[in-house]
């Protein structure tokens, strides 16, 4: 069990490697981790406070002068606060990278201002921009490494909560492609970051009533592996998806697109639906507001049904 807060930790360090990578951070650098380069390359580790906007706009500059940059914040404030600044790196065609930690309302008890639940369809609708969100610390840890060598500007989205490990090592990680998890025929379930583990979960129950349904690893919602969304809908005919996220403009929206306008299938996203989130526990938010395998089981069983 690990946040994939950590698992950028780890990478951001290994990245650091590479003089022309640098970060800064809105004065949260303990909570983002990337406290871990600073300690090693405080030389190129730049503290702006909490002044986002300011931020993104020196990472721009950093960038149109060759550098590497990483503007991290809580998501929320990343892409909120921020979104001027970050439209015009975008707009510019910047390598600028902003990452967005605490995420989702697995942030828990911080409350509604402080969990994104709307960062991906900020990010995700600037053109040329690159939106992922690993599922897993260590696949964490190869997007932040993958993003080094990757050209264009891209947003990084983390989670604050621990989830389990469901990659290994020697996992392939690639920009823009999606990862079967686990095969069934009869419905296929398409997740992203902390959902990836409950998509599981509630797959594994299903098979106990016969139903097999594939789960989904999208990492990359931005470019989205189009090809796998169309070939898992052609092979299932029913699709569910599942993010911590608005079902406007996340991940859910994204595949609706997709399938719309290449192979229309019964279809039904969970996530959070047209509401902002509350303070909790983050396991108690889950369940209030539908983001569990319960409700994943249930959303499989009812196209199937009625099908």
């Amino acid at each position: 069990m690990e946040a994939t807060r950590d698992g950028f930790g780890k990478g951001i360090l290994k990245a650091g490697e590479n003089i022309n990578v640098v970060v800064l951070d809105a004065d949260l650098a303990e909570s983002t981790r990337s406290i871990k380069f600073a300690e090693k390359y405080p030389e190129r580790f730049f503290d702006m406070g909490i002044a986002e906007m300011d931020m993104v706009g020196t990472a721009a500059g950093l960038a149109a002068s060759g550098k590497i940059p990483f503007a991290c914040s809580f998501a929320v404030f990343a892409t909120g606060r921020a979104y001027e600044a970050m439209k015009l790196a975008v707009l510019s065609e910047l390598n600028i990278r902003i990452v967005g930690t605490h995420a989702g309302l697995m942030t828990g008890e911080d409350g509604a201002t402080h969990q994104a639940i709307e960062d991906i369809s900020l990010t995700r609708t600037l053109p040329g921009m690159t939106v992922i969100q690993p599922c897993d610390s260590l696949e964490a840890e190869k997007a932040t490494l993958s993003l080094v060598k990757y050209k264009g500007p891209a947003y990084l989205r983390l989670a604050r909560s621990k989830v389990p490990m469901l990659t290994k090592a020697e996992d392939e990680f690639r920009i823009g492609k999606g990862k079967i998890m686990k095969y069934g025929k009869d419905a296929a379930i398409i997740a992203t970051g902390s959902l990836v583990h409950i998509a599981l979960e509630a797959a594994q129950e299903l098979k106990n009533e016969d139903i097999e349904a594939s789960v989904i690893n999208i990492h990359t919602i931005k470019p989205i592996d189009k090809e796998l969304i169309i070939k898992m809908a052609k092979e299932t005919g029913i699709i569910v998806t599942a993010e911590d996220h608005s079902i406007i403009g996340g991940l859910g929206s994204t595949v609706a697109e997709i399938l719309a306008e290449n192979y229309p299938v019964r279809i039904k996203r969970i996530g959070v639906n047209d509401k902002f989130g509350e303070s909790g526990k983050p396991e108690e938010l889950y369940e209030k507001y539908g983001l569990t395998k319960e409700n994943i089981i249930k959303a499989v069983r009812e196209l199937i049904k009625n099908g």
